[in-house]
């Protein structure tokens, strides 16, 4: 079931609608190309050598029977790496570098220690193969509490805790402690009737993306470098590639293939350094593709995290005060994306008295990287949980107390920003007001849960440029790569200004060469701030269009107007024209029009969803089946609802695997035990409900069509909704992802299994 509540008098004639998007032909038939699907003449094939260990110093790599190996073209080591980064200011260009091949130290099983390029990929198997590399096998430090104890093994012996922004001399694996604040905590928690504090854990989970991680490179003799990767950012691996590589960014050319799924995961780049660095050595063309245990084991995931949380509330239901205490894993270098878990974890809730602590941690397991709302599922996790209980100490319905509760439009968040229009009640209304909230919840084993969620979403730069063709379509060129129907999105808001149907658009997604400066495919930005500049670029080229229409006309173009796709003359009914017959005209009459627009919009609009999950639990196996789901979100303007729709049902499917099943498995030594999709559980068409989606709009201000981003909440509350309704069915809450049919049955039994009413 799908409903589309909106709260705008606004009306469009293209915004709203569903055309078909545009690459979705290409994609069904195949001819789309992606990563690894890269070919050219004399292409070589790479593979990496990774260590087997978790934790260990290299002392020594022997490439030699590698190097002679047949067919065999070129070897890379550590050594090769172009530039050491011990005397350069910071260690961010280190870590990077290291990360992409070691040089002396190994920190997760799956880091690379070497690479090779040989004429097919059976003998680049074979030759990684024969290189030797000997280790001193250390300690691993494999969870976020261990790594933070004083004593623990160092995964970086010269790496000292920066505290509350400074610097500071203790060596450790924690790499910045940082906190927000706002009002007195310990005040409001006097004043509260009721407090609840609890610590929860979460696993280390993959994006999941079935395409796995690729790059291609040629070094060319002038020291330019062509790299064809699947990525979600071209400038961004641009800007990354550049000081692994020692070059300035206009000697690098990034050319975005197709993506087959990223979620965050595409951001880093992997293999593209190395290829372009064998591709030095060999002076041919270098495509890697990995595996799919290397795609586990290499690739960043999202932190696993240890985190505590205490609440404190009135008998009425008005929460006095909050405390957060959250360490997240960064894997083997510093970067845990824990601040955006203490931006989100209380958002959803306008609270006088607040007190969040946030530690970027390393340990043995693979750099972390952005997974869809990142850090955010986790904090709400146990932030809505606590929630939750306070509820139910105070037998008061969970939507209730949001509302009283309800962050909204001038609330300060506790990292400072003040909210400005945001959707939050609205959802909460709509889902109070939904079908499954209205329907019977209960039953021995069954149980209903709420959660709420929030993303800050973000801006950044995008650039677009449009050409009217003298078909009267136009070609519209973005920077934006499209993981979610972000053509069609785009297309959608250059048709809108234009007066033309979507279908008239021809939108593309070119390299770091081909248009201007463009940030990642992320952080919910692309529809609003890639919007933006379609948007605007259509306006230049509808003021362009009427100086034409003027010209013909030999008339004033302030006596000309635009509506509905037509140009016309004010009070001469007989001087009109259609945007395709003007497009007709304008190479016999002043030759092409065109434009390009860069903008850096800062009018970004929060998000809120909230979720309603009803759960059945098996007493005799653990095993929880989602009965029913329900997701609200408030996304400004859905530009093209089925997409929106579709973001809202992916972002929950991910989560009811992160909840139930997902995790990163390692035994004692640092071995992942499951990377393989088989093994790595995530959830399927049969083990999934209907998710009805109800669509809340509440304009953005920001926006020209009132977008706000709508891929990251999806994932905030789906974890938590579920804890809470298997709490609700089962009695007992469980603190700790994923709840495992192993992990219930432990916890049904020390209940003595015994249904909650």
């Amino acid at each position: 079931m799908a409903t589309n509540i909106v709260l705008s008098n606004q009306e469009f004639k293209v915004v709203g609608t569903r055309p078909i998007r545009h690459d979705g032909e290409d994609k069904v038939t195949g001819r789309a190309k992606y990563g690894a699907d890269f070919q050219s003449a004399g292409l070589l094939h790479g593979k990496v050598l990774r260590s087997p260990h978790a934790h260990a110093i290299i002392k020594s790599v022997d490439t030699s029977k590698a190097e002679s190996f047949p067919g065999v073209k070129a070897v890379l080591t550590g050594k090769d790496m172009p530039v050491n980064f011990m005397d350069s200011p910071g260690r961010g260009a280190q870590f990077a570098s290291d990360n992409i091949m070691a040089r002396s130290k190994v920190l997760y099983r799956g880091h690379p220690v070497a690479a090779v390029a040989a004429i097919n990929q059976h003998v680049a198997e074979e030759a990684v193969a024969l290189i030797v590399v000997v280790y001193e096998v250390l300690t691993p430090v494999m969870d976020v509490r261990e790594a933070m104890k004083d004593g623990s093994p160092l995964l970086h012996d010269d790496q000292t805790t920066r505290e509350f922004g400074e610097k500071t001399d203790k060596k450790s694996n924690i790499a910045d402690h940082f906190r927000h604040e706002t009002g007195d905590v310990e005040k409001g928690f006097a004043e509260a009737d009721v407090i609840v504090e609890r610590e929860f854990t979460t696993a280390m989970v993959h994006q999941g993306y079935i395409e796995p991680q690729n790059g291609a490179a040629m070094w060319n003799r002038d020291d330019s470098v062509t790299v064809w990767c699947s990525t979600q950012g071209a400038f961004s691996a641009r800007d990354s590639l550049a000081p692994i590589l020692n070059l300035p960014v206009s000697k690098i050319k990034v050319v975005p293939m197709e993506i087959g799924g990223g979620f965050g995961g595409k951001i880093p780049i992997y293999l593209e350094p190395l290829a372009a660095l064998l591709s030095k050595k060999t002076g041919q063309t270098v495509k890697m593709v990995m595996s799919r245990a290397d795609t586990f084991e290499a690739t960043g995931p999202t932190s696993g995290t240890y985190i505590k949380v205490k609440m404190g509330a009135t008998k009425d239901g008005k929460i006095t005060a909050a405390e957060g205490y959250l360490a997240y894993e960064a894997g083997g270098y510093p970067g845990a994306l824990v601040g955006a878990g203490t931006m989100c974890i209380f958002a959803p809730y306008d609270i006088e008295n607040v007190k969040v602590d946030g530690f970027d941690v390393v340990v043995n397991k693979p750099k972390t990287a952005a997974y869809r709302a990142p850090a955010a599922p986790s904090a709400a996790f146990a932030g809505e949980q606590v929630v939750d209980e306070i509820c139910q100490k105070l037998d008061i319905d969970p939507i209730e107390f949001r509302l009283i509760n309800a962050s909204k439009e001038g609330t300060r968040r506790v990292d400072g920003p003040i909210m400005q229009r945001v959707g939050n009640i609205e959802c909460l209304e709509a889902a109070k007001d939904s079908e499954q909230f209205k329907s019977p919840a209960g039953g021995p084993w069954r149980g209903r849960g709420i959660a709420s969620g929030f993303w800050f979403n973000v801006g950044l730069q995008s650039s677009c440029s449009i050409a009217v063709n003298p078909d009267g379509t136009i070609s519209l060129v973005t920077g934006s790569t499209d993981i979610g129907g972000t053509r069609a999105s785009i297309a959608m808001h250059a048709a809108e200004v234009l007066g033309i149907p979507a279908e008239d658009v021809h939108p593309s997604v070119a390299d770091t060469d081909s248009v201007g400066y463009t940030n990642l495919t992320g952080g919910s930005r692309t529809t609003f701030a890639t919007g933006i500049a379609a948007h605007d670029c259509a306006q230049e080229i509808k003021t362009k269009m009427l100086d034409r229409a003027a010209a013909i006309w030999d008339t004033n173009v302030d006596d000309l107007e635009f509506s509905g796709g037509v140009f016309q003359h004010k009070s001469d009914p007989d001087l009109k024209m259609t945007f395709k017959e003007l497009a007709g005209q304008l190479n016999g009459s002043g030759g092409p029009i065109s434009g390009a627009v860069s903008v850096n919009p800062q009018g970004v609009g929060a998000a809120f969803s909230t979720q309603i999950a009803d759960v059945e639990v098996d007493p005799e196996t653990g095993k929880v089946t989602i009965l029913n789901f329900t997701i609200v979100q408030d996304a400004g303007k859905a530009i093209h609802p089925s997409y929106v729709e579709g973001q809202m049902q992916g972002g929950v499917v991910q989560g009811i695997g992160w909840a139930l099943n997902e995790e990163y498995f390692y035994s004692d030594d640092g071995r992942m035990e499951n990377s393989s999709f088989l093994d790595y559980r995530m959830p399927t068409s049969l083990d999934l409900p209907l998710i009805n989606t109800i669509i809340v709009e509440v304009p953005n201000p920001g926006h020209p069509f009132g977008v706000r981003g709508v891929g990251e909440v999806p994932i905030v509350p789906p974890m938590a909704a579920i804890a809470n309704a298997i709490a609700r069915a089962t009695g007992t809450r469980l603190q700790n992802l994923p709840m495992s049919p192993g992990v219930v049955l432990d916890a049904l039994w020390e209940k003595d299994g015994k249904p909650n009413g």
